[in-house]
């Protein structure tokens, strides 16, 4: 275990069977936080359960589409039954489906808006009774006790990025979304702020000479791209390379820790220098 900066906190964290979401659960686990683990997936969810396990964590897996109907109450009421308490969620769950904007069906576009923005909005939602209802309880008695919200958007929603007309609206809605909440959930000492990656190394952007074909809510996407973007992308960044998921969840860590109480609606670029 490290710093135990989150010791007795309680982490909903979604999409966090692979990837980034994977090593944001573990990274908040090693700081001490009970992890609520969602993923779309059975296997990798409990694989990262288990892996906290035996670090001596504890978490507690979570399995469904963020994206369907009743989901995100299902996702809170499951971490407050388990733990009792909501201190952080991140909305991390996503995946791209690429195509120029020409070519776009309305599933396309409606599917980057559901993943990416209408299930963040659900997650709060479910959470904000639940938020509200411990924050004034606080405040009547005196105590300052600050709750972390951390949205996952992408450098694509800052600047746009051609063939991702529907993911970049996405992220760009995010942000909105995520500035709005930070000046109504600021009474209640909720930071609410956005990382937003670069280019990360995970499944969906590894080098391949042909894309492999996954399902996602009933929709193939192609993951992976051609190992010679994957290198130009990579020399576009200013610190030489594409980012570690791990790299990327320490900059989520970030904006969870207790130095971050003072920072909210802000969106953190981690894209080793690269901004749009």
């Amino acid at each position: 275990m490290e710093s135990q900066r989150l010791k007795g906190k309680t982490a909903y964290v979604t999409g966090a069977g692979r990837g980034i979401g994977r090593a944001v659960a573990l990274k908040l686990a090693r700081e001490g936080a009970n992890v609520v683990i969602n993923d779309l997936d059975g296997e990798p969810a409990n694989e990262v359960a288990g892996a906290i396990s035996g670090l001596g964590g504890t978490a507690l897996p979570v399995i469904g589409s963020v994206t369907e109907e009743g989901f995100a109450d299902h996702f809170i009421q499951q971490g407050l039954d388990a733990f009792g308490e909501i201190d952080i969620v991140v909305n991390n769950a996503g995946y791209t489906w690429d195509t120029y904007l020409a070519k776009m069906s309305d599933a396309q576009f409606d599917a980057m808006m559901d993943v990416h923005v209408k299930a963040p909005f659900r997650v709060l939602r479910a959470a904000a009774p639940h938020i509200r209802k411990r924050a004034e309880a606080e405040a009547a008695r005196g105590e300052e006790v600050f709750r972390k919200v951390v949205n996952v958007s992408s450098i694509a929603g800052l600047g746009g990025n051609p063939g991702q007309a529907n993911y970049a609206a996405g992220k760009a809605a995010v942000i909105g979304l995520t500035k709005t909440l930070a000046k109504e959930w600021g009474r209640h000492k909720v930071n609410v702020n956005c990382a937003a990656f670069g280019y990360i190394e995970t499944r969906l952007t590894e080098a391949r000479e042909v894309k492999e074909q996954v399902v996602v809510d009933g929709n193939a996407i192609g993951v992976g791209i051609p190992k010679a973007a994957a290198e130009a992308f990579g020399s576009q960044v200013p610190l030489g390379r594409g980012g570690t998921p791990e790299e990327a969840a320490d900059g989520v860590y970030l904006l969870c820790a207790p130095e971050a109480n003072y920072v909210s609606g802000q969106v953190l670029v981690i894209g080793g220098g690269l901004l749009i």
